[in-house]
């Protein structure tokens, strides 16, 4: 057990306190749930720069990473779509969860193949990571904070987010193709 997988296993233990924070009929309960996703989608980056910087890429850090943060992300989208059923809301979440299924699957496919390299995080996939944990954080706050319409602005970015999702789940796919078709 190493630092970056400490703070991947955080993440994961993270998720029912999200859970318990936000259900909490307390004033409170959004801005401090938004505090735990924070600290958690700031730990998705953390791990991976100290994995980097202090020599501990661990396989088993390969695997935890994009699990704690699929995990996360996954359940906070579910329960916001509960909190605020719309189609609207549904349709993103639904091309967000999907496309991280298909990716997901697609690289352990190649791994499978020797390939895995052909699917790796791309700079078009960080982005998309970056503008979904905002909105996501958007979207957890209550409505408006000094009369800023917080929500609203999430759920645009949450739009912008699901499209980076598309275009680079599309990206990873023609990367694929190669191998997808020959086999």
């Amino acid at each position: 057990m190493n630092i970056p997988n400490s703070l991947s296993l955080l993440r994961i233990a993270l998720i029912p306190c999200f859970v318990i924070i936000f259900y909490l009929p307390v004033e409170w309960s959004r801005i401090t749930a938004a505090v735990i996703f924070t600290m958690a989608a700031l730990t998705d980056w953390l791990d991976g720069y100290l994995a980097r910087r202090l020599g501990q890429i661990s396989k088993l850090g390969a695997f935890l990473d994009p699990v704690a943060d699929k995990l996360m992300v996954v359940v906070v989208l579910v329960i916001l779509l509960q909190s605020h059923p719309s189609i609207w809301l549904a349709l993103p979440v639904a091309v967000i969860i999907g496309r991280e299924i298909t990716v997901s699957a697609l690289r352990e496919w190649m791994a499978e193949l020797g390939a895995r390299s052909k699917v790796a995080v791309s700079y078009l996939g960080k982005i998309k990571t970056a503008s979904q944990m905002i909105a996501i954080v958007l979207l957890i706050l209550p409505g408006t904070i000094a009369e800023l319409p917080v929500y609203g602005a999430g759920f645009v970015l949450l739009y912008v987010a699901t499209a980076l999702t598309l275009w680079s789940m599309m990206e990873y796919l023609w990367a694929a193709w190669p191998e997808l078709s020959r086999r």
